[in-house]
Formats: C-alpha cells, structure tokens, sequence
C-alpha cells in the first residue's frame, strides 16, 4: 500500500506492516502512560496523523484507483469545473480575491479549478493550498505541475497556516470527516458516557484485542455536549452510541479570524442533527476504507486504513454562526452541481469526448445520482463580508433542516 517503487510487492506489504505495528506500539505507549485507555478522539488523531506513522503522513497512496478511496475531483472534471463556476460568482462579487483549499487531496480539484477559470476568469490572484500530510503535498505539487502551464502554476502556493485577512472562496472537500471526533455512550439511566479505546495489553485484555470502553467523561465539554443532544429529544436511549466532533467550533472560529471577506463551501457525506442521532443510527456513524472496502471497525490495519465519521451539518451551521458566520445555503451535492451548471457542462463535455462520451457521463451520474454521491454528500455555504445568494443553492436550499 506504501509507495516504495524500488521494493517488490512482497516488500511494500512488508514495509507497511511495519509501520503499522510501530503505530501501534506508539498508541500502546501512550494508552500505558493514561490509564491503559485513549479517548477515541485521542486514538483517531493517532491513526490517522501520529508524526510519520499515522495515516494520512506516512506516504501510503490515499486516492485513486491504487489508494483506499476515490473523491469527487477523480469521478469527474466536471466537479471542478462546476465549483470554478460558484467560485466565479464571488470572486466577480469581491472584486477579485484568491481560492484557499484546505486538504486538498490529489491536487485534482485545484487543478480542474484553475483550468475552468483559465477559459472563463475571472483568475484568482492565488491558489493557496493547506495541506497537513506532507506526502499529500508532494503528490499535489505533481498533479498540477502535470496538468497546469507554468504561468499557472505560479499561482499555486502552499501554506503551513491560514493567512490573514483572507478574501475569496475557501473549499473544504472531505474534510471534515477526517478531523478527530468523541465518541459517547448512554448509560441505564441516561446520562453520558465517553468511549474509551483499550489496547490489546491493556489490564491484562490481551485475549480481547484492541477494544472498547463506556465509562464516566474526562474530555472536557463531551457530557455538556451530549446533555444539549438530550435536551433537543435526542439521544436518550440506554446503549445508544454515536460521535460528536468537539474540534469543529475552534476549528471554524480560527477560520473566521482569518478571513475578511469569503464564501466557504463544506462538502462532505453527513446530515442535519436530527437525521444523524436518528434512533436507527444507535452504533453512530464511523466508516474506515481500506482498498476500497468500506467496513465499520477502526482498529484494523492500524495506520494504513482512512477512519471518518459522517458530518453533522447543523452543528457545523451553528459554530459557523458563534465565529461569526451567516449560514448562505445548504443543499445536496446534487442540487448544488445542478446550480453551478453541470446540465450544460456536461453536455459540452460529452460533445467533445466523441466516442468517450459514455465514460463522461457515468462520472456525471456517479456525482449527481441519489445511490452515488448526489444525496449522501452535502454542501454547506458560510460566508463573511459577502452576501449572496450563491447559484449553488438557487436550485433548492434545504437551510432550514439544520
């Protein structure tokens, strides 16, 4: 699964093998110095991004047909080229400004981007681009260098913080269901529980393996968070277990402080509050890929599998609002495709693809259809200093189901 082009494939499986062990004696390290136990959060923040070892900065191929997963940007250009045409709307609105993408991926949406804006202007000043996975910022920096003319690339910067003073459009495509999330558990009498993860050694559990523990909250604000779910009707059933993402408020209101004037679209698989505590969804909402398979269990290939948890957009919506925000759309991908133009994008695509015509318009199906991603990946609009209505979501706004 690790890039190491001079090894054999018997030697890249080995290699990974080793660093997920070592991952795993690292989070078995520091469970022993806590207790013998991690919150979730504390061990998803490991898997996925332990320095060298976790998964997304250990340069394990993520994306693509040789990685674990695929992104809308790799279904189809036209994803692209359907958020370079919102991204056109504010940067006409603003005067100019720049596009800022946080976790960009393959590289493949900012590439796709600037070349529909490349046909179309208006250009953004800048392409600035927040990576946190060094091996991800390298696999960028060589799809654009292969798919922009170098006048183009001088636009593309990366960045090791936000700037300040930001205006234009920031894109945050899967995203947020990357970003460490709690996990909680209702007890017999309805109070909160944090889940706690326990190494296989941990209190002599070795015969239990890598397991699961319900017992009294220590992170600071989970029991207040899940007791606001309770007071909304939700979550009150005994064992119901589900996560609530505590890093987005702080996450968002360092973004607003960075920001002077911008639309900012988080597109990602989730649901309003109410659909995501549904009481059928009582085990929550954690998916890992590895390989392509989609399962539910986080403690498998320990290192070198994605662990996500689905996004709940109204508690997006309402830290947006605490940081200073106004909530300008909420839609499906669908409907927003739909609002940015796909219809005639995708018909001039398909003109132009000639005999791979077909080929255009399945990627198109795959972004738009409801058993792809047209339902299950929403977009939310926060802006600041600008106003709208955004042609995203003049199709249909589901705003007020957050």
């Amino acid at each position: 699964m690790t890039d190491y082009p001079e090894l054999s494939a018997a030697g890249v499986a080995a290699a990974a093998t080793q660093q997920s062990r070592r991952l795993e004696a690292a989070i078995r390290e520091e469970a022993s110095a806590h207790g013998g136990r991690l919150p979730f959060d504390r061990f998803m923040e490991l898997a996925l991004y332990a320095p060298g070892l976790g998964y997304y900065v250990a340069g394990a191929r993520k994306l693509g047909p040789g990685g674990d997963f695929v992104t809308a940007p790799e279904i189809s250009p036209l994803f692209g080229r359907c958020l370079a045409a919102q991204c056109r709307e504010v940067l006409e609105r603003l005067g100019g400004g720049d596009l800022l993408e946080l976790g960009a991926g393959s590289g493949a949406l900012a590439a796709g981007i600037l070349s529909a804006l490349e046909e179309a202007g208006p250009l953004p000043g800048r392409y600035l681009i927040l990576e946190v996975s060094p091996d991800l910022r390298e696999r960028q920096r060589a799809l654009v260098a292969g798919r922009l003319p170098p006048p183009m690339l001088e636009r593309v910067r990366w960045l090791e913080r936000l700037p300040h003073g930001f205006r234009g459009v920031v894109l945050a495509n899967e995203v947020l269901d990357a970003m460490p999330v709690h996990r909680f558990q209702i007890d017999d009498e309805g109070s909160p529980l944090e889940v706690f993860v326990c190494p296989p050694d941990a209190a002599g559990s070795e015969s239990l393996g890598w397991h699961e523990l319900a017992d009294d909250p220590v992170s600071p604000g989970l029991a207040a968070a899940v007791r606001a779910l309770q007071a909304k009707g939700l979550v009150l059933a005994p064992d119901f277990r589900s996560e609530i993402n505590l890093r987005l408020a702080p996450w968002l209101a360092a973004l607003a402080s960075a920001i002077e004037a911008a639309l900012v679209l988080l597109i990602d698989y989730g649901y309003p509050r109410r659909e995501y505590y549904r009481a059928e969804r009582r085990d929550g909402t954690l998916m890992c890929h590895h390989f392509h398979r989609a399962h539910t269990d986080p403690y498998l290939h320990l290192g070198l599998q994605d662990i996500t948890a689905h996004v709940d957009f109204s508690a997006a919506a309402d830290a947006g609002r605490a940081a200073g925000f106004r909530v300008d759309g909420f839609a499906t991908q669908a409907h927003f495709l739909l609002g940015c133009g796909l219809d005639g994008l995708l018909a001039a695509a398909a003109a132009a693809a000639g005999e791979d015509a077909m080929q255009v318009l399945a990627g198109a199906r795959q972004l738009v259809l409801p058993q792809g991603m047209g339902e299950r990946f929403r977009v939310l609009g926060l802006a600041k200093g600008v106003g709208g209505p955004w042609r995203g979501f003049s199709l249909r706004d589901l705003s007020d189901r957050l």
